[in-house]
C-alpha cells in the first residue's frame, strides 16, 4: 500500500477555539437578558474560556472527567461548550425539562464530576442535590452570590474573575478522545448516553456549512432556539466558531412574541427550531405586525414538519423552511431537505420541501424491511432507516441495553420511511408509531399533515386504538384554533380526497393541546397511556362510508 504524504492533523474542538481567537475575533454571541441583549466578541469569549479552563483545572476536573450543564441558551453555556472539550474533558448537557427521576439517573449514570447551573435553575436540581453522590462542585451561572439551594455552590462570575489572566496551556489531544455526552430523552425505558467524539463534532461542525445543508457562513447571523441541552443544538454553535458567524441566544425567553422581536431586532438569517415553536411563532406573526423576511434559512427537525406550515411561513411572511432530520445518535443532522427553488409554486415543488431531503455528504442510509432485508429506493417501498457515518454512533455509553438498536455498523433509527432513487427521505411514521390495520400500514404522520392543512386545526396527533376486526385504527387527536367549530364530520370530509379511503378514521378525539416531550415534540406516548386509562377527552365516533 503507497500512503499518502499528507499532516495527521487532529481534527479536535481546539481549533474551534484557535479559530475564535484569531480568524473569527470580531464575531459576535448576543444573548438575551431582561435589560436587552448581552453581547460579547469572539475575541473576549476566547479570553474567558481560557480563564474557565484554569477555573476547571481548579476545580479538579481530570482528563475524560464529565462536566455537567444545566443551562439555557446565553454565553456561559457557549464558553462551556468550548472550554470543557479543550482541557479534555466531557461536556454532558442535561436536559433541564426531564422528570426527577430521569434527571438523577443520567447524572450518576454519567458520573458528573462538576455541574454549571442557570441561577434561574436551582430550585430544580436542588431537591435531587442530596442523592447526587459524585458531584464535587456546583457553579451557579448568574448569581452574584450563593443562594443557599445547593451545597457549597460557587459563583460563575467569581471563579473567572480569580482565575489567571495569561493564556491556558491546553493539553494535546487525540481526535477520537470524547468531547460531549448527550442522552435521548428516554419514551422508552431509561436514558441513553451518546456520546460524541472530538472527531465526529468536527466533522459534522463542517457538514454544516456546506450549501446543501444549513449553509452557516461567516456572514450570518443564526438564531439558536433548538436547545444546547439537546444534540449539541444541532450543532450550530460549534459550527458558528468554526466560520465566525454570530450567534443570537434566547435563554429563556422563547415565546413567540418574545422571538418575534428578537428577530425583528437583530435580524438573523438563519434560525433553528421544531415545528411547535414555529407554529408558534407562525400564529403571533399572522395576528401582529412582524417582519420576520431576514430568515434565509430556517432548519426545522425534530418531527416532520406540516406542508401547510411551510406554505403558511413562506407566503405571507417570506420565511423558508427547510426540513433536517436526525436524532441525538446522529449528532444529529443526517439528511437535509433543499430542493431546486425552480417552480416554487408547483406541488411538485412543495412535495419535495416535504420530505427530509437527501444525505448529508460521508452519511450513508439504507431501508431495512421486516425480514431484515435492504428494500429498493423507488419511492414507494417502506423500510426502517439504518444509518452510518463519521458522526453516527456506534454504541449507547455504558449500557448493553441498546444493543438491538445496532446492526452491523449501522444504526437502527426507528423511523419508517421510503426514499427515491436520488435517496431523498420522505418519512411516513416511527416503528412504534405507525398503524397497522389489517396487515397494512397507515402512516400517522401522513394524517396529521393532512389534518393541520385544515383552516380551523391547530394541532393533530393520531395515535392507534385497538380494534377487534382490523387489529388497529387510527384515531385522529385534535386541537381545533380558537374560536373555530369544524366537527368530526368536516375533519373526515376534509380528508376524504387527500388519503385513501381505508385510512379514513372512524374515531376523533377533541383535546385542549397536544402533550409534548422536553424537547417540544408531540408525546403520543401520553396520549396513548389516555386511551388506555379512559381518560381520552372529546372522543366522537364518526361512519366513514
Amino acid at each position: 500500500m503507497l500512503e499518502g504524504l499528507m499532516q495527521d492533523f487532529p481534527l479536535t474542538l481546539q481549533h474551534l477555539r484557535s479559530r475564535m481567537l484569531g480568524v473569527n475575533a470580531d464575531s459576535q454571541v448576543s444573548t438575551s437578558t431582561p435589560l436587552g441583549l448581552r453581547r460579547a466578541s469572539f475575541h473576549e469569549l476566547s479570553e474567558r474560556i481560557d480563564r474557565l479552563a484554569w477555573a476547571l483545572k481548579k476545580l479538579g476536573v481530570q482528563r475524560g472527567d464529565r462536566v455537567g450543564t444545566f443551562a439555557w441558551n446565553n454565553q456561559e453555556h457557549f464558553e462551556l461548550y468550548i472550554a470543557v472539550p479543550c482541557v479534555g474533558a466531557v461536556l454532558h448537557t442535561i436536559n433541564i425539562r426531564l422528570f426527577t427521576d430521569q434527571l438523577r439517573y443520567i447524572i450518576d449514570h454519567a458520573e458528573d464530576q462538576v455541574i454549571f447551573v442557570d441561577a434561574s435553575l436551582t430550585a430544580v436540581l436542588a431537591p435531587l442535590a442530596q442523592h447526587l453522590k459524585k458531584v464535587r462542585h456546583y457553579v451557579v451561572i448568574g448569581a452574584d452570590r450563593d443562594d443557599g439551594a445547593l451545597p457549597g455552590a460557587l459563583s460563575y462570575d467569581e471563579l473567572l474573575a480569580e482565575a489567571p489572566s495569561e493564556p491556558f496551556a491546553y493539553p494535546q489531544l487525540q481526535e477520537r478522545e470524547a468531547a460531549a455526552l448527550c442522552y435521548t430523552s428516554g419514551t422508552t425505558g431509561n436514558p441513553k448516553g451518546v456520546l460524541y467524539s472530538h472527531r465526529s463534532v468536527a466533522l459534522h461542525s463542517t457538514a454544516a456549512l456546506i450549501s446543501d445543508a444549513l449553509g452557516l457562513c461567516r456572514q450570518d447571523k443564526a438564531l439558536v432556539v433548538v436547545p444546547m441541552f439537546h444534540a449539541n443544538a444541532w450543532g450550530i454553535p460549534h459550527a458558528a466558531a468554526l466560520c465566525g458567524a454570530d450567534l443570537l441566544l434566547p435563554d429563556r425567553f422563547l415565546q413567540a412574541e418574545a422571538l418575534a422581536k428578537l428577530i425583528e431586532q437583530e435580524r438573523p438569517t438563519i434560525m433553528g427550531c421544531v415545528p411547535t415553536i414555529f407554529a408558534d411563532l407562525l400564529r403571533y406573526a399572522d395576528s401582529n405586525e412582524v417582519d420576520l423576511s431576514c430568515l434565509r434559512n430556517a432548519a426545522c427537525g425534530g418531527s416532520a414538519v406540516p406542508k401547510q406550515l411551510m406554505r403558511d411561513f413562506e407566503e405571507r411572511h417570506q420565511v423558508r423552511i427547510y426540513q433536517a432530520w436526525g436524532m441525538t445518535e446522529t449528532s444529529p443532522v443526517a439528511t437535509y431537505s433543499r430542493p431546486s427553488t425552480e417552480q416554487a409554486s408547483s406541488e411538485e415543488h412543495w412535495d419535495q420541501r416535504a420530505r427530509q431531503g437527501t444525505p448529508l455528504p460521508w452519511v450513508e442510509i439504507r431501508l431495512v424491511g421486516e425480514d431484515g432485508m435492504p428494500v429498493p429506493s423507488d419511492g414507494q417501498t417502506s423500510g426502517e432507516i439504518e444509518v452510518r457515518g463519521p458522526w453516527i454512533a456506534a454504541a449507547y455509553y455504558n449500557d448493553d441495553s441498546g444493543e438491538e438498536r445496532f446492526d452491523d455498523g449501522w444504526l437502527r433509527t426507528g423511523d419508517i420511511a421510503t426514499a427515491d432513487g436520488h435517496g431523498s427521505l420522505q418519512i411516513s411514521d416511527r416503528v412504534k408509531d405507525v398503524i397497522k390495520s389489517g396487515g397494512e400500514w397507515i402512516s400517522s404522520v401522513a394524517l396529521e399533515n393532512e389534518l393541520m392543512a385544515h383552516p380551523d386545526v391547530l394541532e393533530a396527533a393520531v395515535i392507534a386504538k385497538p380494534d377487534e376486526r382490523w387489529g388497529e385504527r387510527p384515531l385522529c387527536c385534535v386541537v381545533l384554533r380558537e374560536g373555530a367549530h369544524a366537527g368530526a364530520a368536516d375533519l373526515l370530509e376534509h380528508l376524504r380526497p387527500r388519503v385513501a379511503s381505508w385510512w379514513l378514521p372512524d374515531e376523533f378525539a377533541f383535546i385542549s393541546q397536544v402533550p409534548k416531550t422536553s424537547v417540544g415534540k408531540f408525546d403520543k406516548k401520553a396520549l396513548r397511556h389516555s386511551l388506555e386509562d379512559g381518560t381520552l377527552a372529546g372522543r366522537v365516533s364518526v361512519r366513514r362510508a
